[in-house]
């Protein structure tokens, strides 16, 4: 599938794996990806730290793109809600461990999450062509 990046001149530079705007071309089947966390297989065990969950994120990511027949570079937009501003450097790590150069439409929200040992959660939505 084509993606087109959109960071036109005027606008502030794009941060690390990140786009303004991604366009994606007619026909693209889409996947809707729910706000993930960082349990492992059981559903109630999590690490405590804040790489460790976000690498369980990124593979549950992964996990369900195959599933869809996907791959990390048909992410068109992530979603990302950190516990506090001061994960931000850890998590521009990770996304680039993750993303490689890949750039997708992206926000990152600060907030309080559901259960207090959530460091993170990832939504994210993937396009292809059928």
């Amino acid at each position: 599938m084509s993606m087109i990046l959109h960071n036109p001149p005027g606008l502030f530079p794009p941060y690390a794996n990140y786009s303004h705007a991604v366009q994606t071309t007619a026909g693209a089947r889409m996947l809707f990806i729910s706000g993930l966390n960082g349990y492992l297989a059981d559903g109630k065990t999590m690490p405590a730290g804040f790489e460790e969950q976000g690498d369980l994120i990124w593979n549950h990511i992964g996990v369900l793109l195959r599933d869809a027949q996907m791959e990390i570079a048909d992410l068109v937009s992530i979603r990302t809600y950190l516990a506090d501003p001061s994960l931000d450097g850890a998590n521009v790590r990770l996304r680039r461990k993750h993303l490689g150069e890949h750039r997708p439409a992206s926000t990152v929200v600060c907030c309080r999450l559901l259960e207090p040992a959530w460091l993170l959660e990832v939504e994210a939505v993937a396009a292809r062509h059928a």
